[in-house]
């Protein structure tokens, strides 16, 4: 058994622990609330954006297929795949959930035939893969704490300059999408090329359609004239939908990951009051031992005396 400084020792580091984690429980609560902040604000200018562009491709047409991220290639061969992650761990399994989906996806490329080309935000995303021996195409760090919109449209411009040159025939994005601090689904969504079910699916914030494209196709088509044409409006609102979705999932991952560290902070501090709590047992039944050893020394001493 240990002696009462071992386990008063081991009951001061836990209690240093435990400050760390609450505050660090705290820290994260309050970036959440942030990061919820600048969802919210995302949700309505991304879902317009979308509905611009489906009904800007709908109006031009047969010509909405001459635009190069509008155009599916011929035969698909190379995919890129652009796992979104943290710069920092201590949050669970968020991290590890997302290089365990891009590996299942690229085992499952290989499988079918395709090359897989791998992009990687956060250095937990882009040491993963390096230690796995992938050859990253793309990797970009520094921002996954507080993305802006700039990060999102370098990463933009590299995928979509790689799809339009032909060195990727498809692009595939995984991220955690944010449901609750307790819940985040690991989202595999395809960002290029954009298709019209792409355009004309769920919200592209990733939840739950809110009906209005399904109002406007139960009723008469309203009449809209564009100007400039819807020829020129898609060449601005295609680039500006591939950004829009790449910032999209960065938010989405920053709460995300914000949410899981709080979770996780949080299961570490109770488990250290846990711990606290055995090892001031352990400590009163050594201070008991100890009591009663020296009861009986006492004891033994005064009977040899008599």
């Amino acid at each position: 058994m240990a002696s009462q400084r071992d386990v008063k020792n081991r009951i001061a580091s836990v209690k240093n622990i435990q400050k760390i984690t609450r505050a660090m429980e705290m820290v994260a609560a309050a970036r959440l609330r942030r990061a919820e902040q600048r969802i919210s604000k995302l949700r309505p200018y991304a879902e317009a954006i979308r509905r611009m562009t489906y009904q800007a491709a709908q109006a031009a047409g047969a010509e909405a297929s001459s635009f190069p991220l509008l155009r599916e290639h011929d035969e698909v061969k190379n995919v890129g795949l652009l796992l979104i992650t943290g710069d920092r761990g201590l949050a669970g399994a968020f991290n590890s959930q997302i290089i365990r989906a891009g590996m299942r996806a690229g085992a499952e490329m290989g499988d079918e035939g395709l090359e897989p080309a791998w992009y990687a935000t956060g250095r937990r995303g882009v040491s993963s893969l390096t230690f796995r021996g992938r050859e990253l195409s793309g990797s970009y760090t520094g921002f996954a704490d507080k993305p802006s919109y700039a990060d999102a449209r370098g990463i933009a411009d590299d995928l979509m300059s790689a799809y339009v040159d032909g060195k990727l025939d498809r692009v595939d994005i995984l991220y955690n999408a944010y449901v609750s601090p307790l819940t985040q689904h690991v989202t595999r969504e395809t960002l290029l090329p954009l298709s019209a079910p792409v355009l004309e699916g769920a919200s592209a914030m990733g939840g739950p359609d809110d009906g209005s494209a399904r109002e406007q196709s139960d009723g008469p088509a309203p009449l809209v004239e564009y100007e400039p044409g819807p020829e020129d409006l898609l060449q601005r609102l295609v680039p500006d939908y591939v950004e829009i979705s790449i910032y999209r999932a960065l938010i989405e991952s920053t709460a995300g990951f914000f949410g899981a560290q709080m979770t996780a902070m949080r299961n570490a501090s109770e488990n250290a009051g846990t711990l606290i709590e055995e090892y001031t047992l352990q400590m009163n039944r050594a201070r008991q031992a100890e009591i009663t050893q020296e009861i009986m020394e006492v004891v033994a001493g005064a009977e040899g005396l008599t």
